[in-house]
């Protein structure tokens, strides 16, 4: 099934972002790790981006890119040494819900382990979205797909919240990248009581595992960000952390989950940590922010970054030292 594809808006013409292309740097990214504002434009199948106003752009969201962002990295590295990257893939398109609960609690999921791309981590439902599909509808869909939640059309509220820039592998430590996606996130509000005797994880993409984060567990989450140069002081008096896992004969079973995995970071060497995604940080900060819990953080142009109409020094990774040569190892 093709993919749905992100589009750059290049001297008024919308052309396909090539997978190598660094999007926050064409956008206009400088040293800084972000947010940037990008004008947007959602239409079937693509989602068209650029740095400035354009006809049909009808939404100005923030856009970042984790601090060890391997596209970033590799822009650093001389010519000489860059890698084979694919030259005949553009950049896909994924679309996270960010489910709120009528009692102000958001849902997660934790990726089986034997997934090839992000296993083990916690993060909000979501995938890529299909060619000639609605990107909101593909959100759905995903949500749908993964933890048997179908949510009525007309019934609920969506907002658009943000962008990530996101690779795998996430650091170029771990190897040449393979993967090349720009995600957006969009918050949807229900009632969690009605939602939660719903919920049926898909085994093949989630593991049987889901949890609500309230606001402060979130805060103290989304404050341990990948590249921090300081570690920062979290409460004492944080409520414990229950998920919950379904067993193989569908009961679900409470599943008490130390809270130092959730702010576990993103190792420097490939491993299957559990952990909370660093994109996921962000869009728990996002939706902080909508709670009205944190102050939005300033974009790289040093105002404020306002959503407007989506109502509707960097820690670089040097290359692998068995990759110099710009082939992938075995």
């Amino acid at each position: 099934m093709a993919a749905a594809c992100v589009l750059l808006l290049l001297s008024g013409h919308p052309e396909s972002a090539s997978f190598a292309r660094n999007v926050c740097g064409f956008l206009g990214a400088g040293p800084g790790l972000g947010p940037w504002p990008t004008h947007c434009s959602l239409k079937r199948g693509q989602l068209v981006l650029s740095d400035r106003p354009s006809p049909g752009a009808s939404a100005r969201l923030p856009l970042p890119r984790p601090p060890f962002c391997p596209f970033t990295a590799l822009d650093q590295q001389p010519r000489t040494s860059a890698p084979e990257l694919p030259t005949n893939r553009g950049v896909d398109l994924c679309v996270a819900v960010i489910l709120q609960s009528s009692d102000q609690t958001v849902l997660l999921t934790r990726r089986t382990r034997t997934l090839s791309i992000s296993p083990d981590l916690w993060v909000p439902p979501g995938g890529h979205v299909e060619l000639e599909e609605e990107l909101l509808d593909g959100g759905l869909r995903e949500l749908w797909e993964q933890s048997g939640l179908q949510l009525p059309q007309g019934q609920f509220s969506r907002v658009l919240l943000g962008l990530w820039e996101s690779a795998y592998p996430p650091r170029l430590s771990w190897g040449f990248p393979k993967y090349h996606h720009i995600v957006l996130f969009v918050i949807s509000q229900e009632s969690q009581q009605q939602l939660q005797a719903q919920i049926q994880p898909n085994p093949s993409e989630v593991s049987l595992a889901f949890m609500w984060l309230g606001p402060d567990v979130a805060a103290a989450v989304a404050a341990t960000e990948d590249g921090a140069k300081t570690a920062r002081t979290l409460p004492q008096d944080l409520p414990p952390v229950l998920a919950v896992e379904v067993q193989e004969d569908g009961e679900a079973q409470p599943l008490a989950l130390p809270l130092s995995t959730l702010l576990q970071t993103t190792p420097t060497t490939a491993e299957a940590k559990e952990r909370v995604s660093t994109g996921t940080k962000f869009a728990l900060r996002l939706w902080l922010q909508h709670l009205g819990c944190v102050t939005p953080p300033p974009c790289e142009s040093g105002a404020h970054l306002d959503p407007g109409p989506a109502k509707e020094a960097l820690n670089m990774d040097p290359l692998p030292s068995s990759q110099k040569s710009g082939k992938q190892s075995p």
